[in-house]
């Protein structure tokens, strides 16, 4: 018999996640704030807790999905956690991670945390991953149960590291759909096609360009190589206005450029002109 678990929240990532469950042959206790949301898990053999007591008593393992981490403290707050294993897939920052890791272990439960790299579409496909911090022996116990929503990317025994890895993810994503959307802005001000601009443009040279990404960590791990600079930030900086000024004067709010070009000339004002893209990284500890 697979492990029974229980799926706090029913909203889009939680009704995906309880559909994994259950099309893996777990047995599967749902729980939600607003009753009888996803009808649908009825007819597949889910049980309906009416309270987040009775929920968590159904399982060994607690995957919550909540809408932030408020939620999750209030929803578990004074329940009988003893001998549970909590997994928290709800969106959140490393400090709340480790401050509901340590209420957790203080009501007798093991805990880890979860970044889910994936829309809901994607539960239980071979393009989804979840990354999970905290608890070893959680993760061990429960890794087969885990792997049916995603390849499960166990980062460390400090139950922040899988929201750190999540949020630097996605950090990347919305950067690079923001400098998308600005070249689409600055296309469409001259009425050229979106789609042909973009499948014959933008998406070939941004995967051209993500290939530089190992080389710029290879040289913060490293260090840089002498004279390997390709483009200079000083050559960057200077050229870097033409991007902001070229945007005003076709009616396009630079806003999503101006911090990159803000960071390009404190990089050259702080000596590192000669240097590449891989020097700016070290300037955005505010330390620095």
């Amino acid at each position: 018999m697979k492990t029974p678990v229980t799926v706090l929240g029913l909203g889009a990532m939680g009704t995906a996640l309880a559909h994994a469950f259950l099309a893996a042959g777990h047995p599967t206790t749902v729980w939600n704030r607003t009753p009888g949301r996803s009808p649908e898990l009825d007819t597949l053999g889910t049980v309906r807790a009416t309270s987040p007591a009775e929920a968590v008593a159904a399982s060994p393992l607690v995957v919550v999905c909540l809408l932030v981490d408020a939620t999750v403290r209030s929803t578990l707050d004074g329940l009988d956690l003893s001998g549970k294993a909590i997994v928290n897939l709800t969106n959140g920052t490393p400090t709340q991670a480790r401050d509901t890791a340590a209420g957790v272990a203080a009501a007798g439960a093991e805990y880890l945390d979860g970044g889910i790299m994936a829309v809901p579409a994607m539960i239980g496909g071979p393009g989804a991953f979840v990354f999970y911090s905290g608890s070893p022996v959680a993760f061990e116990r429960h890794t087969a149960d885990l792997a049916v929503l995603g390849r499960p990317e166990y980062v460390g025994s400090d139950a922040g590291l899988a929201a750190l890895h999540d949020i630097a993810l996605l950090s990347a994503m919305y950067g690079m759909f923001g400098g998308a959307q600005h070249a689409l802005a600055l296309v469409g001000s001259e009425k050229i096609p979106y789609t042909r601009f973009t499948e014959d443009f933008l998406v070939p040279w941004m995967t051209a360009m993500l290939g530089s990404l190992p080389r710029i960590a290879k040289e913060l791990d490293e260090g840089p190589e002498p004279g390997a600079a390709g483009s200079n930030l000083a050559m960057q900086a200077a050229a870097y206005d033409n991007l902001t000024d070229a945007s005003v004067a076709q009616g396009i709010d630079p806003g999503l450029l101006a911090p990159m070009g803000e960071l390009l000339r404190r990089a050259v004002a702080t000596g590192h002109g000669d240097e590449d893209l891989a020097a700016l990284v070290p300037l955005l500890r505010r330390s620095a």
